[in-house]
């Protein structure tokens, strides 16, 4: 769902009547609880926490979600002490909307975007009036617009790039249709599109390969939409979350993300 600002003033209202800080922010002893997506998130992180936590005398206990709105709820209600999920612009758009207060701690991979189809096998083939669906969160929306415009598909208003959705498209001159969804349901939108713009964690839980399967990649070239480590405020300055961020940016995890995606996620 697009994130609203009165959606989550009633998810946040309803969790702040719930566990309050736990965890890391109470006890010093116990594990840090991490959200993360499925894939490649948790996989990361476990290769952490079994693999090098040790070595900080870190104790991590990972806890995944399927969607973007949750890992954040429950952060903010203390239920996590950090995630891993999100990029920078995503964490800007929710503190904006909810009032939450969080913190960016680091950035740890990138995640290209893709354009992928079923039917087609380049953006060359895609006909007039082809039917293409994108993210309906603002951050995801707008990159997947900027992703097609940078293919040459369409051209958005000039000035509205970080914030555009389809009511912002300005040249279309193959007359796509525009379907928006929620990203988790984009490969499966696959079935009934002509083409669909798939974030790469989504993409790859799903068994595509964005290194080889997309019509069209994002590129990492400067790119401000690297996934990273939140946490709260009262957070922030913590050793173990300062520590677990040193072990996510690690030459060990560079070289896990490299073996593990081959290109289809990428070390920053």
């Amino acid at each position: 769902m697009r994130i609203r600002a009165a959606l989550l003033a009633v998810l946040l209202t309803a969790v702040g009547c719930g566990s309050g800080d736990t965890g890391a922010a109470s006890d010093p002893n116990a594990p840090l609880k991490v959200g993360v997506s499925p894939v490649p998130h948790a996989q990361v992180l476990r290769y952490v926490a079994d693999n090098l936590a040790a070595s900080k005398g870190l104790k991590i206990e990972v806890v995944e979600f399927t969607d973007y709105v949750q890992p954040n709820v429950a952060l903010v209600d203390g239920s996590l002490d950090a995630n891993y999920f999100q990029t920078v612009p995503y964490l800007d758009t929710f503190k904006a909307e909810s009032g939450a207060s969080l913190e960016w701690i680091g950035p740890v991979h990138l995640e290209p975007l893709g354009v992928y189809s079923k039917k087609h096998k380049s953006l060359a083939d895609l006909p007039s009036g082809a039917r293409v669906a994108v993210a309906n969160d603002a951050t995801n929306e707008a990159r997947g617009l900027q992703l097609l415009q940078a293919n040459g598909l369409i051209k958005v208003t000039p000035g509205t790039e970080k914030t555009a959705t389809i009511r912002d498209i300005a040249e279309n001159p193959r007359n796509l249709e525009f379907v928006e969804l929620e990203a988790a349901q984009l490969p499966r939108s696959l079935d009934d599109t002509d083409a669909s713009v798939v974030n790469g964690n989504y993409a790859i839980d799903a068994g595509l390969k964005p290194s080889t399967d997309a019509l069209a990649l994002e590129k990492a070239e400067g790119n401000p939409n690297a996934n990273g480590l939140v946490t709260r405020t009262e957070l922030k300055d913590d050793q173990r979350v300062k520590d677990l961020l040193a072990l996510l940016q690690s030459q060990q995890v560079k070289d896990y993300i490299r073996e593990t995606f081959a290109g289809s996620v990428l070390s920053v």
